[in-house]
């Protein structure tokens, strides 16, 4: 498992997953997101964006659209994809990410910390009441010093080992899901 840039062929399987997972695709663009794949499989686990946001004071970096596909859940994918944000973040200059999200704890856990919205740079303020307004109501601002950032080792040593979940075999059908006695219809298309 390892995660890597983007790329733009990869576009449409991004905005696929992005909308059935209901996260933020405002000003989408391929080249600003990481993606997790397994290295076996080449099969895509997850992935998150990088959103630079231009201000007067200069520009502030966010962290956004980050996903981890249900079979690929609680392997520390996720974790891995927040770790490379944050290191193209300070790549990049950026001493201090932004989060805006309902998912507190699962950010805790790397360092980040709650930041009240008046302190918000105004930009992200912006993003953060159209965001509650929009996908996550319960929305709040996190921010993380970019050397801080912290990887727990539980989480380092799942993604060593990440493999997809078995899906849930679905349930079979019976006649009686559909309100129909199998005792007593006479044959598959009766009605009467």
């Amino acid at each position: 498992m390892y995660v890597r840039d983007a790329k733009n062929r990869e576009e449409v399987w991004l905005l696929d997953h992005i909308e059935e997972m209901g996260l933020d695709e405002t000003a989408f663009r391929s080249r600003d997101y990481v993606v997790a794949i397994d290295e076996t499989s080449g099969e895509k686990a997850g992935f998150g964006r990088i959103r630079i946001h231009k201000t007067d004071d200069g520009e502030v970096c966010e962290l956004t659209s980050i996903g981890v596909l249900g079979s690929w859940r609680g392997q520390g994918v996720g974790a891995h994809v927040v770790e490379r944000l944050v290191e193209h973040a300070r790549d990049d200059g950026f001493e201090r990410v932004y989060a805006l999200t309902s998912s507190t704890d699962y950010l805790a856990q790397f360092g980040f910390r709650g930041v009240e919205t008046s302190n918000l740079p105004d930009r992200l303020r912006e993003r953060l009441e159209t965001k509650r307004d929009n996908i996550d109501p319960n929305a709040v601002g996190m921010a993380l010093n970019a050397e801080a950032f912290v990887m727990p080792d539980r989480l380092r040593e799942r993604f060593k080992t990440a493999r997809p979940h078995e899906a849930e075999p679905e349930p079979e059908e019976s006649a009686e899901d559909f309100g129909i006695d199998p005792n007593s219809a006479t044959y598959k298309y009766d009605t009467g």
